[in-house]
């Protein structure tokens, strides 16, 4: 019986599946992203101090000339020491928050970018700009339509009774408060995209909704509009409308090319 000579160990042949990327660690990743929430942090610093001065002036001129439109001689007042410098303050770091969020946004789709496929890429990129489009075009909404006709009517006192006398803080929030509100309403399309998205509702589901719809849009307006007068809570109750069917149109572009390729 011949002997038989031992095999030579067969080259192990490259698995096509593995994925020639380095695989990280989740200390890594947490490391990572210290590293990128260290640069947002940063990058805020650095662009509320720029803008301390004379940005922040200018912002708080820009915020009171609505009212000045509005109220002969109106002019803001603090009644206590510290009350001008805070709110001083507050509006330094809301300006510095938006000249820093376009860092923000890039260490954000840097960070979570090498985890999307080239699909959920294609998807996430143009979403993350609309959705920052549309909360600066709420904030603009607020600020060009819904306040000087707000403020017109707030301000206003049948028979001359009393004249306004109105503190820094609360004119400064009732401001950005106003503003915030319409911005995040402003994201309505991008919600009703992201719940056809995981198929809580369909474009044919959202349409049978109009008629509720104008009702409700009705109700928030008057909910977050300062002016109950109802020609100010149309102008706002209108564009809700409008963004509504803008939100028909995402749904039915998800639901006709899906965010995830089914198998």
């Amino acid at each position: 019986m011949a002997s038989q000579l031992p095999r030579a160990p067969e080259e192990r042949k490259p698995d096509p599946s593995q994925d020639d990327e380095k695989t990280m660690t989740i200390l890594e990743h947490l490391q990572e992203l210290r590293n990128r929430l260290i640069i947002c942090a940063v990058t805020l610093v650095i662009t509320t101090i720029l803008a301390f001065y004379p940005i922040t002036t200018w912002v708080l001129k820009w915020m009171k000339k609505p009212a000045e439109d509005r109220v002969e001689n109106f002019d803001l007042v603090f009644t206590q020491p510290l009350e001008y410098w805070t709110t001083f303050f507050r509006v330094s770091l809301l300006v510095g928050l938006a000249l820093a969020m376009p860092m923000i946004l890039w260490q954000f789709i840097a960070y979570v970018g090498p985890g999307l496929t080239k699909n959920e890429k294609r998807w996430a990129y143009p979403i993350v700009i609309f959705a920052s489009v549309m909360f600066v075009l709420g904030c603009a909404f607020a600020y060009y339509i819904e306040l000087p006709p707000a403020l017109g009517f707030l301000f206003s006192t049948p028979g001359d009774v009393a004249d306004p006398f109105i503190s820094v803080k609360a004119y400064v929030d009732f401001i950005t408060r106003l503003m915030l509100v319409t911005g995040l309403a402003f994201e309505l399309p991008l919600v009703i995209m992201g719940l056809a998205k995981i198929g809580l509702v369909t474009s044919k589901r959202l349409i049978g909704w109009w008629r509720y719809v104008i009702v409700a849009v009705f109700v928030i307006a008057a909910i977050i509009t300062p002016s109950p007068d109802p020609v100010t809570q149309a102008v706002v109750a209108v564009p809700m409308f409008v963004l509504y069917i803008l939100g028909i149109v995402l749904a039915k572009l998800v639901e006709s090319t899906p965010l995830i390729p089914r198998g």
